[in-house]
């Protein structure tokens, strides 16, 4: 029967409903860029810059106790996550311009050395600058930049103009959203979740993609059809294959959610939002895009050659 719901040829009035889709978006944008605006995210130390400290404990773990040892030793804005296992443990502490980076790493270890009463193995220290992690924002927006102009440029010289805007549009409206559910949330934005971002914008193309290939074959098949009837019945044809690969993916990223540990949780979180946002974005934004911009059956169509022009008998091309 959950098969068989896939495999249904459905004929779901899509565009019928794309002004309560234009509403249900536009709160979300306007609630994500005031958040962005007033609130702007809370970054990782991958930005801000830091000290990161990878420890081993022979015991499980209590990351309750670590958290109110840092804070009680002077450290109350420490982040400690588990890392890989139970008896892993990843500290991350911001900067601290008064101290140096070193000396409290080596502060930091023995305070939790005293407070466990076990041997700590310390296996990695790291630091990271404020130059650093300003460097790491610039590129990291850069990079988000750049994909989407060359995703324009891609789309525009497979398809047509109209449908470059409209896919880049529904790109930046899950970029937004997703970056909003994060400041709202004051969730940590670290590279993970910039890589999330990144296979966000590379899942919804793919959705967008495969719908705008079918639409432009019913451009091309369907003669006697308004372009939204045209859509409707594209997005229709392509519904089973958009929700079960929606499906498969929420299960694996879900699993990740779930079970891949603190490191990966903020990664996995973005990933489920993105993916929510981007099967919704590829029915309604990208395709509500393009009906607004009237793009047509004229569009789509091959220029006409030379040769393919027939001479009639008074010798005028017909």
């Amino acid at each position: 029967m959950f098969m068989q719901f896939f495999n249904k040829q459905t004929h779901i009035k899509f565009m019928s409903k794309r002004w309560f889709a234009i509403a249900f978006s536009s709160i979300l944008l306007i609630v994500s860029i005031g958040s962005l605006v007033t609130q702007g995210l809370t970054f990782g130390i991958d930005f801000t810059g830091g000290t990161m400290i990878e420890l081993g404990y022979q015991e499980p773990a209590n990351l309750d106790k670590i958290r109110s040892s840092l804070q009680n030793g002077g450290y109350p804005e420490a982040v400690v996550q588990n890392f890989g296992s139970i008896h892993d443990v990843l500290v991350r502490l911001p900067i601290v311009e008064t101290e140096n980076m070193a000396e409290m790493s080596n502060n930091v270890v023995s305070l939790l050395q005293v407070d466990s009463g076990s041997p700590i193995d310390v296996r990695r220290v790291e630091f990271v600058g404020p130059q650093v992690g300003d460097d790491l924002t610039e590129q990291g927006g850069l990079a988000v930049l750049y994909a989407l102009i060359g995703i324009l440029i891609y789309v525009a010289f497979r398809f047509e103009y109209r449908f470059a805007i409209a896919s880049v549009a529904a790109l930046v409206h899950d970029v937004i959203i997703t970056l909003g559910f994060f400041s709202i949330t004051h969730v940590e934005f670290d590279l993970t979740v910039l890589a999330a971002v990144l296979a966000i914008i590379g899942y919804s193309l793919n959705d967008t993609i495969v719908v705008f290939d079918r639409v432009r074959e019913g451009f091309l098949k369907i003669r006697k059809a308004t372009s939204e009837e045209v859509i409707d019945t594209s997005l229709n044809e392509t519904l089973s294959r958009t929700l079960m690969t929606s499906f498969t993916t929420l299960l694996v990223v879900f699993a990740l959610f779930i079970l891949g540990g603190e490191v990966i949780h903020s990664f996995a979180e973005a990933l489920l939002l993105g993916i929510m946002i981007g099967t919704y974005s590829s029915i309604y934004v990208a395709s509500s895009a393009v009906l607004f911009m009237g793009v047509s059956k004229e569009d789509l169509l091959p220029p006409v050659k030379d040769s393919d022009q027939e001479i009639g008998e008074d010798g005028s091309q017909v």
